[in-house]
């Protein structure tokens, strides 16, 4: 029996972005979503989940009041918000945990299985994160934060750090670019350059440079140089694994 995960939230994309995330981890299941507080507590009546992902700025009925309507024997409740000035007032309410947005799934996993470990589930499977060779880990101040390989087309060395791009969002890591070079050339991550590693499956273009370097084109618009001395064994590689794909 999994724990009934039941998830609030005014924005849509959240909701989505949640139920992947609760879909990633085993003894975990969304029962349903709402997109407001009175939603939220009809479906809680309806539902009875052990648990609900609780936004609290929300237009109308918040997050705390609804936290505060349910009944004493209701479910547990972990927030989910963007704002960290309402932890003491989530606590008050009594809240399991508060998460802040983005969720990682690693805290999200923690919060499901301290749910389940206080309504006696544990037996039944509690949340346990996915294991996969391909997930990346860095630390984000206090927060671990897990990406997957796959979505990652370059790592760039830095002064100090080596830098990668996720979403939009520039990420560092403490990971030398010669210690992910060894790690990561089983999934095809390629040193073009003394501070550039990439992906080739994720090149698009070889641009020749006077001098006889060049640039790759990464399919996601970034642009890594490449030294003279790798150019010509770059080209022959990306050459080599077209011919291969077709």
């Amino acid at each position: 029996m999994s724990l009934r995960v039941l998830i609030v939230d005014d924005e849509p994309l959240a909701r989505a972005r949640l139920a992947r995330l609760v879909a990633r981890l085993e003894g975990a299941v969304v029962c349903g979503e709402a997109g407001d507080g009175h939603e939220a507590i009809a479906k809680m009546a309806a539902l009875e989940p052990d648990v609900v992902l609780l936004d609290i700025d929300m237009p109308g009925l918040d997050g705390l009041a609804v936290a505060e309507a349910r009944k004493k024997d209701g479910p547990a409740v972990i927030f989910t918000t963007a704002h960290a000035q309402f932890a003491i007032d989530a606590f008050d309410a009594e809240a399991t945990d508060y998460l802040l947005k983005p969720i990682v799934i690693e805290r999200l996993s923690r919060a499901l299985e301290r749910v389940a470990r206080g309504r006696g589930l544990v037996r039944q499977a509690p949340a346990k994160l996915p294991t996969s060779p391909n997930r990346f880990t860095v630390q984000d101040g206090t927060t671990l934060r897990i990406f997957d390989v796959e979505d990652i087309r370059r790592f760039r060395a830095t002064e100090k750090y080596v830098v990668f791009l996720v979403d939009g969002e520039e990420l560092e890591t403490r990971e030398s670019l010669s210690a992910l070079e060894a790690r990561l050339a089983p999934l095809g991550f390629v040193r073009v350059h003394r501070s550039e590693l990439v992906r080739l499956s994720r090149v698009q273009r070889f641009e020749p440079e006077p001098g006889g370097g060049a640039v790759l084109v990464l399919d996601d618009g970034q642009r890594a140089p490449v030294s003279r001395r790798s150019s010509a064994d770059i080209r022959r590689l990306l050459s080599s694994t077209a011919a291969e794909s077709d």
